[in-house]
């Protein structure tokens, strides 16, 4: 027997960092269960290294009937009585997978606060042989609700983070080596993908009014996506682009925010906010949107500060108001360590996603482990 994880995540998002986070927790614990990975992505490479039960299996789309087939196949072979869906497109895929399976137990994960799409195959999804959806965050939660879903059917447990890659960082000085950054420089960091509900546009805004009241700070946005070029454009035409550096996708997150002295994240719709939880974890005050589940990590002025989305004014005078007073930035970024040990660490994140399982294993009849 088996318990499937599937993500058909092509890149090393915050989701896929979850699911990859459960995994090696599940194996710990001793659960049989089946990794379902894009084949060659970040994922199946980490969780190659880890050891975990991999099935590489190409998931074109949420149309991919090929997919479909083999994972429904694999899902007979191997016993399958859970299918967790980590992601939009595992979901279609493996929904119909175990359809075909007759899989008994089916968990989906919900990580963004998009609202669902009217259409009846993405409302399926989450409303067709469902046993529970794991939200992320109650606002992510209230999205849901709003689309329709029944609150019965949805739990609500924060991502979490393992803490063992930020405490082993020793040097604090990476970034002012690489880029030869003065001393007396601001570090603020963003690390999320290119794209357009990260908020970019608005940060790279407040970076024409930061640069007239304080040149001394600097902008490093960590991360790929769709608007690379456009938003490289804007930061030259606002001739800004001395100050805000573009440093793509890196895997060395841990060392990079070491580094920084302010953490940012200029979304206008984020599930919880993962990159957060990091950046309070290398003991960093944090500036962010009020939107999603972002309040659930952040309170304001106790662990950053919180500013309406959209706004670039607000974010530029939050962003001025911790460069001038370090000592309030301190107690932020020390309150915030606190917290982020105390509420988001990944073993409990996994605690609690295996006990849902039990749950409902427990009511169906079913024992999940030998």
């Amino acid at each position: 027997m088996s318990l499937f994880q599937i993500d058909a995540g092509r890149e090393w998002r915050g989701g896929q960092r979850q699911s990859f986070f459960l995994a090696r927790e599940l194996k710990k614990a001793g659960y049989p269960f089946t990794f379902v990975v894009q084949p060659d992505s970040p994922l199946h490479r980490k969780a190659a290294e880890e050891g975990l039960p991999i099935l590489p299996l190409r998931m074109k789309s949420e149309m991919d009937l090929i997919a479909v087939f083999r994972l429904s196949r694999a899902m007979r072979d191997r016993g399958c009585l859970l299918a967790h869906f980590h992601d939009a497109r595992g979901a279609g895929i493996g929904g119909w997978a175990a359809n075909r399976a007759k899989v008994p137990i089916r968990v989906i994960s919900r990580r963004v606060d998009f609202p669902l799409k009217r259409n009846p195959f993405s409302r399926s999804k989450y409303t067709k042989n469902v046993d529970v959806i794991i939200a992320i965050s109650e606002g992510v939660k209230d999205v849901l609700i709003k689309g329709g879903i029944s609150p019965l059917v949805i739990e609500v447990i924060p991502s979490g983070i393992d803490f063992s890659p930020f405490d082993e960082v020793k040097s604090r000085d990476f970034l002012r080596k690489e880029f030869r950054f003065e001393r007396e420089d601001f570090l603020v960091g963003i690390v999320a993908a290119l794209e357009d509900h990260k908020g970019h546009t608005y940060l790279i805004e407040a970076a024409r009014t930061i640069k007239l009241r304080a040149p001394k700070v600097k902008i490093i946005v960590v991360g790929k996506g769709s608007l690379e070029m456009e938003l490289d454009q804007q930061a030259r035409e606002l001739r800004v682009d001395d100050l805000v550096f573009f440093l793509g996708f890196r895997e060395d997150i841990p060392r990079i925010l070491a580094s920084l002295d302010l953490f940012v994240l200029s979304s206008h719709l984020e599930g919880l906010g993962s990159s957060i939880m990091d950046a309070m974890a290398s003991k960093l005050p944090v500036v962010a949107t009020e939107v999603g589940g972002i309040p659930e990590v952040v309170a304001h002025n106790e662990t950053g500060l919180l500013v309406p989305p959209r706004n670039s004014g607000a974010l530029a005078d939050a962003i001025l108001r911790l460069h001038y007073d370090r000592s309030l930035a301190a107690r932020l970024g020390k309150r915030g360590y606190e917290v982020v040990h105390e509420k988001f660490s990944a073993e409990a994140m996994a605690r609690r996603v295996i006990a849902v399982y039990e749950n409902i294993a427990l009511k169906k009849g079913i024992t999940l482990r030998p």
